[in-house]
This record gives C-alpha cells, sequence and structure tokens, in this order.
C-alpha cells in the first residue's frame, strides 16, 4: 500500500545511508593508516572490517539524535502521527470499545493493581471511562501469587465499583508467553473490541493518552499500531535514575529522530501502545521457528516480528515520540537488567532468521538486524579489543621485517602513529557524547525546560553523572551481552522467569557470584599486556578498570539509599518527580501502603493457596473462578486425594508449589480440605493453617 509518506520516507532513508557510510569509510581508511602495516595482514584487515561494522553502528545512533535534535529545535514535524492535517481529533464514539490489557506472569500483585488502578481513575476522571473495559491476563504459575490475584482483582473492583469492566482471566498453560497470552485474548474477545491497548506489568498511562490514541486512530484508518513513548519512573536505586534521566533527558530528541527516518515503519516495544485488533488478528499471528530453541521454536520478541507482519499487511506502524502521560519502570539493578537482557538477546538474535523471509520490506529487515545488533555490537565491539590487543602483543614481540621474501626497492617500516589515532578515537567520542549536550542546549536554550530538571547546573551535572556511571559499566555489559550472543548461537536456551522490580538492592555474594569471570578476565588480560606492551596497557585501563570494579559497581548502583541521597542533592531528577503526575502519586502511595486483606483470619498475604483453603470467602471466590468442574481419570483424583491428607497431616508447608496448584484446580478435593481444616483441634497444625488465634 503506497502512503502518502512513502516518498519522504524513501529520499530520508537515502540521506541516512550517505551519512553513515561516508564517514564510516573515511574513518576505516583513516584506521588502516593508524595500524603499523596499514591493514595489509590478516590481522589488521580484520581490526579495520570490525572498526567499520562499529562506526556505522555509532554513526546511526548520532545521526538520529542530530535529526532529533532539529526536529524538536524547530518545534515542528508536518509528518508527526499526533498532528491533525486539517481540523481538530473528533471524539470516540460510544459504540467504538477499546481494551486495555494487562499481561502479567508471577508479578508483585500489589504493584499490577496500584498501576491498574490509577489508570482507571485518570480515564474515569476524562469522561470517557465507558468506551474501554480493562483485562488482567495472568500467566503466573505460582500458586500462591495466582490465589493473590483473585483477591486483589476482587477488592479493586469492590473499591472501584468496577465489575463488569475490569476483568481477570488465568490461562492454564503458559504457551508462547505473552504474546500467546494476548494471542488467547484476541481468539476469546478480541471481536469485541476495535482497539486493544497493551501494558505490562509495571505500566502506567494518563487517562486524556488514552483517549487521545484511540482518538488518533478513528482519524487514520491505514495505522495498525501506534506506540508511545514511555517514560522511566518511580524507581529510587542509582542504577535506575540514570536510566530515568537519560531516558527523560534523552529519550524525546532520539525518539524524534527515529521517527524522522522511519515514519509509518517504526517498532512496537511490546507495551504502552494501542493496536487495530482485527488486522491484528487477521495478520499478526506467530507461528513457530523451524528447528530447536534457541534459534528455533517459539519467537521470544513477539513485538517486532508482529509490527513488521502489520506493515507487511498495509497498515502503517507510527511512533507518537511527541505524546506525553505514558510510563514505565526501569529494573532496578544491574543484574536485574542483564537477566532481562538474556532474554531479549535471545529473542533478537532469532530475528535474524526472517531477514530473508519472504514478503516483507527492505527496511523491515534491516530493522531485524537492527535489534540483533543491540547486542551483537558488544561481541563486535570485544572482538575489535582482542584484535587490538592481539595486533599490540605481536608488534612488540616479532621483530620487525623490513625486507619481505619478494623483492623490492624500498624496506618496509611497521610505524604505529598514535596522534592519528588519537584523533580517530576523539571523533569517535564525539559521535557518542555530543548528542547529550545537544540534548542540554535543547531543554536549557531552545525549550526553557531546565526547570523540570532540578535546573540548568544540576542538568548539566546530572548529564555528566549519567556519562561517567553509563561509561563505567559500559564494559561490564560489553562482556555480559558478548556472552549472551555467544552462548545464544552455541544453543543454550533461556528461561523466562518473573522481573524483580522492588529496590531491593544486589549483596555482595550475589554480586561476587555474577561478576567473579569478568574481574578474572581482566586481570589475566590486563597482566598480559602490561607485561609485553606497556603503552597499550594504558589504552585499555578504561575498560579493564570497569571489569575490575564490577563487584563494587553493581552492588552500590543498587542501593536504594544511595538513590535517595542523589535525589535530595537534586542530582538525576526527573520531571515526574519535580512535580509528580496524579497517576504516579497514587501509584506511590498504594506501593508504601500495606493493602488490606479482605479476610479478619491472621494469614500472611503471601499465603495465597492458604488463604484459597481457610478463608470463607476467598475459597468460594476461587472455586467460583475455576470455570466448572473437570473429569479427571482415577489415578489423578487418588493423587490429589493423597495430598489433601498430606495437607491435613503436615500443614501447608509440606506441599510443593506443583502440589499446592493441582488442588487448587481441583474443586471437590479443595472443598473437603476447607471443612476439614475448619474441624481442626487447636494445637500446633491449626496455627499452621492461621486459625488457632481467630478462636480465641
Amino acid at each position: 500500500m503506497n502512503q502518502p509518506w512513502s516518498k519522504a520516507a524513501k529520499w530520508r532513508r537515502r540521506l541516512l545511508l550517505v551519512l553513515i557510510l561516508a564517514p564510516t569509510l573515511l574513518a576505516s581508511r583513516y584506521m588502516m593508516w593508524v595500524l603499523p602495516h596499514h591493514g595489509v595482514t590478516w590481522l589488521e584487515a580484520a581490526i579495520v572490517l570490525v572498526f567499520a561494522i562499529l562506526f556505522a553502528w555509532i554513526s546511526l545512533g548520532f545521526w538520529t539524535a542530530t535529526l532529533g535534535f532539529l526536529i524538536l529545535a524547530g518545534r515542528y514535524d508536518h509528518l508527526a502521527i499526533t498532528k491533525p492535517r486539517s481540523g481538530k481529533l473528533a471524539d470516540i464514539k460510544p459504540d467504538t470499545r477499546t481494551a486495555i490489557l494487562f499481561p502479567i506472569c508471577n508479578e508483585e500483585v500489589n504493584r499490577v493493581m496500584a498501576g491498574l488502578k490509577a489508570t482507571y481513575l485518570s480515564l474515569d476522571r476524562t469522561g470517557r471511562l465507558d468506551r474501554f473495559d480493562f483485562f488482567i491476563l495472568s500467566d503466573t504459575q505460582d500458586p500462591d501469587r495466582w490465589v493473590e490475584e483473585e483477591a486483589a482483582w476482587t477488592d479493586l473492583n469492590q473499591e472501584l465499583q468496577a465489575f463488569g469492566r475490569i476483568h481477570y482471566r488465568r490461562r492454564r498453560v503458559n504457551l508462547k508467553r505473552k504474546s500467546g497470552n494476548v494471542a488467547d485474548f484476541c481468539r476469546r474477545f478480541g471481536q469485541n473490541y476495535k482497539y486493544m491497548i497493551v501494558f505490562d506489568a509495571d505500566s502506567v498511562m494518563t487517562g486524556p493518552t488514552l483517549v487521545r490514541m484511540v482518538r488518533i486512530m478513528e482519524r487514520r484508518s491505514d495505522v495498525g499500531l501506534l506506540q508511545t513513548l514511555p517514560a522511566g519512573v518511580n524507581r529510587e536505586t542509582p542504577l535506575a535514575r540514570v536510566q530515568q534521566f537519560a531516558s527523560g533527558v534523552y529519550g524525546p530528541m532520539f525518539a524524534a529522530g527515529l521517527n524522522f527516518w522511519l515514519l509509518g515503519d517504526m517498532q512496537y516495544w511490546g507495551h504502552n501502545a494501542i493496536i487495530r485488533v482485527a488486522p491484528f488478528m487477521r495478520h499478526c499471528g506467530l507461528g513457530r521457528l523451524p528447528g530447536h530453541p534457541p534459534l528455533g521454536g517459539d519467537i521470544m520478541s513477539h513485538d517486532f516480528v508482529e509490527a513488521a507482519l502489520m506493515r507487511k499487511a498495509g497498515y502503517g506502524v507510527w511512533l507518537a515520540y511527541d505524546l506525553g502521560g505514558s510510563f514505565e519502570e526501569m529494573p532496578p539493578t544491574l543484574l536485574e537488567e542483564l537477566k532481562r537482557d538474556r532474554r531479549w538477546c535471545q529473542g533478537n538474535l532469532q530475528h535474524l532468521r526472517l531477514i530473508l523471509a519472504k514478503g516483507f520490506s527492505p527496511i523491515q529487515r534491516a530493522l531485524f538486524l537492527n535489534g540483533a545488533m543491540s547486542y551483537g555490537s558488544a561481541l563486535l565491539w570485544l572482538i575489535f579489543l582482542l584484535l587490538s590487543t592481539a595486533e599490540a602483543l605481536v608488534f612488540a614481540l616479532t621483530p620487525p621485517t623490513y625486507f619481505p621474501a619478494t623483492k623490492v626497492l624500498f624496506p618496509s617500516w611497521p610505524v604505529w602513529y598514535p596522534e592519528w589515532a588519537v584523533t580517530l578515537l576523539a571523533s569517535t567520542v564525539l559521535l557518542l557524547f555530543l548528542p547529550k549536550f545537544f540534548c542540554l542546549f535543547l531543554i536549557t536554550v531552545l525549550q526553557g525546560r531546565a526547570g523540570r530538571f532540578g535546573g540548568a547546573w544540576k542538568l548539566l551535572a546530572g548529564i555528566l553523572t549519567e556519562i561517567i556511571v553509563s561509561s563505567l559499566l559500559a564494559p561490564i555489559r560489553m562482556i555480559f551481552h558478548s556472552k549472551f550472543v555467544f552462548l545464544t548461537l552455541l544453543g543454550q536456551q533461556v528461561g523466562w522467569g518473573a522481573q524483580r522490580r522492588d529496590d531491593s538492592g544486589t549483596s555482595w555474594s550475589e554480586a561476587w557470584r555474577f561478576h567473579a569471570s569478568g574481574m578474572a578476565l581482566a586481570l589475566i588480560w590486563g597482566a598480559v599486556v602490561f607485561i609485553i606492551n606497556r603503552p597499550f596497557f594504558l589504552w585499555l585501563t578504561p575498560i579493564l578498570g570497569s571489569l575490575l570494579l564490577a563487584i563494587p559497581l553493581s552492588v552500590y548502583t543498587s542501593r536504594a539509599g544511595l538513590g535517595r541521597r542523589l535525589k535530595k542533592w537534586g542530582l538525576l531528577c526527573i520531571p515526574e518527580e519535580i512535580a509528580p503526575p496524579e497517576e504516579l502519586e497514587q501509584v506511590r502511595q498504594a506501593e508504601s501502603a500495606e493493602r488490606p486483606s479482605s479476610s479478619a483470619l491472621a494469614i500472611s498475604r503471601q499465603e495465597g493457596f492458604v488463604r484459597a483453603v481457610v478463608d470463607p470467602g476467598i475459597h468460594a471466590l476461587h472455586l467460583g473462578l475455576l470455570r466448572g468442574r473437570r473429569s479427571v481419570s482415577p489415578q489423578i483424583a487418588t493423587r490429589r486425594q493423597e495430598l489433601k491428607k498430606k495437607a491435613l497431616a503436615f500443614g501447608p508447608d509440606s506441599l510443593t508449589a506443583r502440589e499446592k496448584t493441582q488442588l487448587l484446580y481441583d474443586p471437590a478435593r479443595l472443598a473437603e480440605l476447607h471443612l476439614e481444616v475448619w474441624t481442626l483441634p487447636e494445637g500446633p497444625l491449626s496455627e499452621m493453617w492461621g486459625i488457632a488465634p481467630a478462636r480465641h
């Protein structure tokens, strides 16, 4: 489908290609002359090749930021999806239905409900709540969290009087993870809704933003997916604060540049986006890749592929980069960030198998490659450093050959040009860090928004702090991302556990287990280079120093107390802290307050299974949500009967999570257990079930 923006997209991408290739060729030629043999050996040729790829990758980010700066400085983008071509956006028709989806899996229940409640109330204040429904789509396998989700959903419905508007559904089988969860919703309920807005467990969006997104989709029938730019908020560890600050300061400029290049060929990031349901159901179903995991099987990073399929079907995928009111939370620690990246790395590398698939446009193939490079670039950087180290060692250990075997008139003089190397390094650093100061100029001078970050000086101090912290962490991330890519290519699959989202820090022992191998590598690497080629050791010092400091860096950047101290000093502050939106204030208050239990029994909220057995209200609720009895084989029935007896004889702690789940799926055995627990005599066993104190 030939869209009105297609012509602009073509010349913009040709310009981008020129802007990347021309400096890359020039820098690569420069690199050849920096090397002793000017790139004629196989080792130096490999160095130049890897350098060229990395320089092109850095150039892509630089020019994206530069164009974003020019767009935001000019304060007008006539092709922006949020700008109506004429007139105003029409109101949402009463029969236009939108579903807001919260796919969750073993998440912290109170945080999910807090975000949902804040979004619900914000939408209610717009007067358009009747056009929206909320769905909690659970893939939770932990039996205690399962029951807690049901109880929290009921409490929230009672509090908001929202029965029939906030729905809860839990899948028995976690097939295809989040994409399968959304697909299950589409099969069961998709025909009732024109749009769906997909959240993450930690997402929050404002009512006006949600309404605006639907109105944009109503006006632009050619748009299949509209992605917002979520701002990072609500976390207090130094690492999370650095990421939130970077998201708030640099994010809008990079997003504006990304929109300039991609227009309606944008990427989908899996959450905080609105999707047209009918074409999504018709065209965006995900099959299995041939072969075995990790590069075969179910597609893990579904979002990029769904966006590509939507474009393949002729619908635009756009980024509303200037639409605020969209929020998410950052990983609180380096370890949690790296665990998440391990999963994303596998998913993005799977996309390499789709580059040559039929029907995708060149830009979609380029985006698949770009996603893989997000992690592959780390491995290339490590390879570049190792090749450079090998070159330095060879240069130091091998006597120069002035007269090669072939007859030549003049001798060959292997020569380093350190001043050229410094120039090349300076140009690379300029590409990396100049966009950050574009942001400083944009916010302080052109937009006059420095006060939203605590003032111009504190904004500058925040940028310098972010540069220092990110530079220290970059080599650590390089080592781990390289390891992830390497292991994935070797066929090692990764699990998909729940993400820890609170501000509990990293312990010294945990950091030691995670970073000891990287420190050992740095020690061996540094010792060898120091002994053989001491001048080159000085060049490697920033890399090796960061790796040797990995353990304290990982621990101290995870300490919420240190993050709160930075906030007190006004460092790394974001607008959502200085003038917090009402929605985020509600989430903070809900997280800091203890949610009252719906039961008067002395049962810990973590023990969801116990509540389902003992609490009459939760027991009845759980049985009602099981959606009817299922017939089971005599063997299974006997097994569950034995589990019931075990629970009665030894208490709930004697059951494994799987055994608890089996009983929670069995209405008959659960009902029997409920009655028999309440007939237990007072004593240690009844106290295990939490009922003894209620009898006094």
